[in-house]
């Protein structure tokens, strides 16, 4: 196991192809051997059925595997995404709510396909699934699709006219709150992070004021280094973790070719997670 007095690199944000994510749970934790990563998290949207392949992978290349997913959520209008570490992926209830959480997903997908249909695309969920027999469908997916069979030119304009929020397409997602997901998290045993908060577009207070309630249900850090931080950015999410005595995780949100800008363990070229804040979460763990 690694020493946390060495100054190594982790990854605690990666995205696999069981949810939007292209690379298969196996090539996420070869290509972090190839980084020299000492340790990562896989944590696919929604869904833990990429961490058996991702663990057998870990044994075989030498690399620390935490046990992950991210959590699709809403809070008065905004979304909110909440990183799940060490979960239990084998505790029956907490199983579950993924799966009610899967089936939620799907009937969107249905609905988001049938919408295309009458835009006169032809797609449909079959047709998606039979492509992508392996996956967690996304809007990733329905892009990918799209443009593979040239009937659209390429990823953004799919968002921009079809499947972006808002746009002709697009099916809202039944979310759960924030505090929802802190209990699904907790209830197998994990720890649960606030990702990427800067993402959330809210100003100062509101997002302070966030925080400050998700700590007091239960959350026991923040995703403090991420790909697009500035210093600045970093430094202003490490005092908030800090003023409500939470931990701080990072990570660059890999999803290999579906964010061709952002690379494994290295963010856009500069993110760099320091082995310690791993070593927190495991002392945290032990309380």
């Amino acid at each position: 196991m690694n020493d946390p007095n060495v100054d190594t690199s982790i990854d605690l944000h990666i995205h696999s192809t069981e949810s939007d994510g292209t690379l298969s749970p196996r090539e996420v934790v070869c290509l972090a051997a190839q980084m020299q990563l000492s340790a990562i998290a896989l944590t696919d949207h929604d869904t833990v059925s990429g961490l058996p392949a991702a663990r057998a992978a870990a044994r075989e290349f030498s690399i620390e595997l935490v046990p992950g997913l991210e959590l699709s959520t809403e809070h008065r209008g905004r979304e909110v995404h909440i990183l799940g570490y060490y979960i239990d992926d084998t505790n029956p209830g907490f199983l579950e709510k993924l799966d009610c959480f899967c089936r939620d997903r799907d009937e969107r997908n249905r609905k988001m396909a049938k919408k295309l249909q009458e835009a006169s695309l032809s797609i449909s969920y079959e047709a998606l699934t039979d492509t992508y027999p392996d996956s967690v469908i996304t809007r990733a997916h329905f892009a990918r699709y799209l443009t593979d069979t040239r009937q659209v030119k390429d990823r953004e304009t799919v968002f921009g006219k079809y499947l972006g929020d808002g746009c002709r397409c697009y099916v809202p997602r039944e979310k759960i709150t924030p505090f929802e997901a802190i209990d699904v998290i907790r209830s197998s045993g994990g720890l649960a992070y606030f990702a990427h908060p800067l993402l959330c577009r809210m100003n100062r207070d509101y997002l302070d004021a966030l925080v400050r309630t998700l700590a007091e249900h239960g959350l026991t850090g923040l995703e403090a280094i991420y790909s697009t931080y500035q210093p600045n950015q970093e430094l202003a999410m490490k005092r908030l973790a800090q003023k409500y005595s939470l931990l701080i995780s990072g990570g660059s949100d890999f999803h290999g070719s579906n964010k061709p800008h952002i690379r494994l363990g290295k963010g856009t070229g500069s993110l760099k997670v320091p082995y310690c804040c791993l070593q927190q979460m495991k002392e945290r763990l032990k309380e």
